[in-house]
């Protein structure tokens, strides 16, 4: 099964991930529109952390027990059989947050406009997820 993890010793707190993530996962798919024009405002899947001079950008890692599916009121959040990847659905998600606190990596975000939450979904239409493939210095990997 596919994954993206960080190298924390190649990340050099850029944040391009963040930006391209957001930009992805918009209406317009247009870095500049996305952030400029578009109401409700994208939302990002990834985010980079940073604790004194070692930053890292953290997603949804696809867990293999994943606690965030095992509390999900709703079944808005679900584990593929087949792929592994933990798919999130809107038309299920009533933004109760239960998934934020279960997941214990904070990969999670939330949407407080849509009032859902956000993960990340690996890019399906992609063939490498945006995260990854902007990344200059390979700090994540699929």
């Amino acid at each position: 099964m596919n994954r993206v993890f960080p190298v924390e010793e190649f990340c050099v707190d850029c944040r391009l991930c963040e930006v391209y993530c957001a930009t992805e996962h918009s209406q317009s798919k247009d870095v500049v529109k996305a952030f400029n024009d578009e109401r409700p405002g994208p939302v990002k899947r990834i985010v980079v952390q940073r604790q004194g001079p070692t930053s890292f950008a953290l997603s949804c890692r696809h867990c293999d027990e994943p606690r965030c599916v095992w509390s999900c009121v709703t079944g808005a959040l679900s584990k593929d059989p087949v792929t592994g990847i933990v798919t999130h659905d809107p038309e299920k998600c009533i933004g109760c947050w239960t998934c934020l606190v279960a997941c214990p990596y904070g990969a999670i975000a939330r949407d407080p406009e849509r009032h859902q939450v956000a993960k990340c979904d690996l890019c399906p239409d992609r063939e490498v997820p945006v995260c990854v493939a902007v990344c200059p210095n390979r700090a994540l990997v699929l």
